[in-house]
């Protein structure tokens, strides 16, 4: 199944939005044009431009060179992918599997000529799953595949049925959220995108009524829908999300995970980034005023589609030890910028701005700290975090 649309997407430079991004606004008097390739030089120019999951965005010429370069990336390893599928077989990662979230799964070289060499998921899936195949990958490592075999096929739509004009605290916030939840999305603020949106939240906060619904969540589902194309499996990814990947207590009524995960983070900052966090620390800045939506919509409302979807492909198959490594990567990269600020507004401007221009997934992800980290455990009261090394 895979195997003829991977090729045919790779083929195409991936014919879902393969087209160089579109410039919608440069100057008062400038047209819509296409581009491929833009000069640095006026680097100062706004622009609006689409990507790949057809979100609006307004940032620079550079932004917009970025995104092509990344959009050349991502077709380099979709034939990558097709690849090790015409060596190894359609669903190749369904077959080598050894663990969901852990090691990863071990797979041959890509190349036959060389079986003596081989690589693991792990490797690949940093490297970036291509859109094509990014829905049955998650499925697969994330165990959201196995945790939906173990309820009836008719589980979602008989779940949606029984929930059908239901009222509860939890739905009545949904229907709040909704409106505000991607207005600028053409499909999800669009009314057929909205109301599937509320399906799966909605389905969800029936499925586990500790976690109902939290304000966070609605950014995360929308994302998964996007990606996965179908809101049952878009509920899957959410479920296994929830309730195997991330932290317990991360969106009940008293945010018990969050407030420990921030507490962590708080730590990892002191340890890896000690100068940064005796800065801050003297300001009096708390980290949390940024990092809790980070870690609530894990990246989804703060950094570009694109990269935060690399972050989730790491995510589902590694766990949630990578929201760390990103969340500190972020302050790594703006460390000389955060020494200098003395105001707690010029803090939260750093790295707001930083976060709104990363559309280059591997500046993030290949921050020289993330090479470098040592294997720690942290504690906390009861929770314990591995940070083992990348």
């Amino acid at each position: 199944m895979f195997g003829t649309q991977a090729q045919k997407e790779a083929s195409n430079g991936f014919a879902l939005r393969r087209r160089a991004y579109w410039l919608t606004s440069a100057t008062s008097t400038a047209g819509a044009t296409t581009i491929t390739s833009i000069p640095k030089k006026p680097s100062t120019l706004s622009v609006k431009f689409e990507d790949m999951y057809g979100f609006t965005a307004e940032g620079n010429i550079d932004d917009v060179n970025v995104l092509n370069e990344v959009r050349e990336r991502v077709r380099e390893q979709g034939r990558v992918w097709c690849g090790l599928e015409a060596s190894k077989g359609e669903n190749w990662y369904l077959q080598t599997q050894i663990s969901s979230i852990g090691e990863g799964i071990s797979v041959a070289s890509l190349k036959l000529s060389k079986l003596t060499n081989t690589i693991t998921l792990k490797r690949l899936v940093r490297k970036g799953i291509p859109p094509v195949l990014r829905p049955n990958v998650w499925l697969s490592v994330s165990g959201a595949a196995k945790k939906r075999s173990t309820v009836p096929e008719s589980y979602y739509d008989d779940l949606i049925r029984a929930t059908e004009g239901k009222v509860t605290p939890a739905t009545r916030q949904i229907d709040h959220d909704l409106p505000r939840t991607f207005p600028s999305h053409p499909w999800l603020d669009s009314p057929e995108g909205q109301a599937s949106l509320r399906r799966v939240l909605v389905g969800y906060s029936f499925r586990d009524s500790d976690v109902g619904y939290c304000q966070g969540l609605n950014y995360v589902a929308a994302l998964l829908l996007l990606v996965m194309k179908t809101e049952e499996d878009a509920f899957w990814m959410l479920a296994v999300l929830l309730e195997n990947v991330l932290v317990n207590d991360c969106y009940t009524d008293n945010l018990s995970g969050c407030h420990v995960e921030q507490r962590v983070f708080k730590d990892l900052l002191a340890k890896k980034c000690p100068r940064i966090a005796a800065h801050l620390e003297a300001m009096e800045f708390d980290v949390s005023l940024v990092a809790t939506e980070w870690f609530l919509c894990l990246f989804a409302k703060s950094v570009p589609s694109e990269t935060t979807l690399r972050v989730w492909d790491i995510l589902f198959n590694e766990g949630a030890k990578v929201l760390f490594h990103v969340a500190l990567a972020i302050f790594k990269m703006k460390e000389d910028d955060l020494l200098c600020a003395h105001q707690i507004g010029e803090v939260i401007d750093i790295l707001q701005t930083t976060t709104h221009h990363l559309y280059d997934p591997d500046q993030l992800l290949t921050v020289r700290m993330f090479a470098s980290f040592d294997a720690n455990l942290l504690s906390c009261g009861n929770f314990l975090v591995i940070v083992g090394t990348y």
